[in-house]
């Protein structure tokens, strides 16, 4: 098993008044030529977005797209006719192919949005753009992991072009988690939404990250109550 340490204190910041973004990868104005991708895991924005503000119309293609939102809602509206409000514990896909144009905005006057947007290189490129949108806030057991995405269509998942799998989970202190690599071959991008744990060793607090690679499976320990997200990609 080999591993990748990306400390929370070591990513990207930005601070443009209404946005407060935390880049895991390189992007925008953060350039690390060690941290430009793990795997075909491109992007992982950790972003603050004040009431009333958002992003307006701009353009995407050959990126598959997720957009997690932990606080708040965001209002989408995309170039295929989408609109609608993605609010805490709704999940968002968007593959966006031969080119989308979309727009994000916090359409809140009273609470600011935190939400994660990652971005996975496709599996296939130049596909027909899609969108897609899934509640997944009376799915999680705790001390389990949920599935939020995975390679294989389901009614009880989203779906990326792409062999990825997407897991979340809240779990007490004291949890041995085994996680089993669920497409042979990938990688797992292990990132601490809250808490305290260590895999293999190596201890990890709120926004660490931890890429695990050329394993079948690896163990968690958790030393607080933790939240964690699991991003498993192919790593070629």
């Amino acid at each position: 098993m080999r591993t990748v340490f990306h400390p929370a204190n070591e990513r990207g910041y930005n601070d443009i008044g209404w946005l407060k973004a935390n880049f895991s990868f390189s992007f925008g104005p953060f350039f690390d030529r060690n941290r430009t991708n793990f795997g075909a895991l491109r992007v992982l924005n950790d972003d603050f977005i004040a009431r009333g503000n958002g992003f307006g119309s701009h353009p995407h293609d050959n990126m598959e797209i997720t957009t997690i939102v932990l606080q708040g809602a965001l209002e989408h509206q995309d170039s295929m006719g989408n609109k609608g409000i993605i609010k805490a514990g709704d999940v968002q896909v968007m593959s966006a192919g031969t080119g989308v144009v979309h727009s994000e905005y916090n359409p809140s006057e009273t609470e600011d949005t935190l939400s994660l947007q990652i971005w996975i290189f496709p599996k296939v490129r130049n596909i027909e753009p899609r969108y897609d949108q899934k509640n997944f806030g009376d799915k999680f057991v705790q001390n389990e992991f949920t599935t939020l995405i995975s390679p294989v269509k389901s009614d009880n998942t989203l779906w990326l072009n792409q062999d990825t799998t997407f897991s979340q989970g809240s779990f007490d202190a004291g949890q041995q988690i085994n996680y089993t690599i669920k497409t042979p071959g990938n990688g797992a991008y292990v990132f601490v939404l809250e808490g305290d744990i260590n895999i293999d060793g190596q201890d990890l607090n709120k926004r660490d990250a931890l890429g695990v690679y050329e394993a079948d499976a690896f163990t968690i320990q958790t030393n607080s109550e933790s939240r964690l997200l699991i991003i498993e990609v192919p790593m070629v």
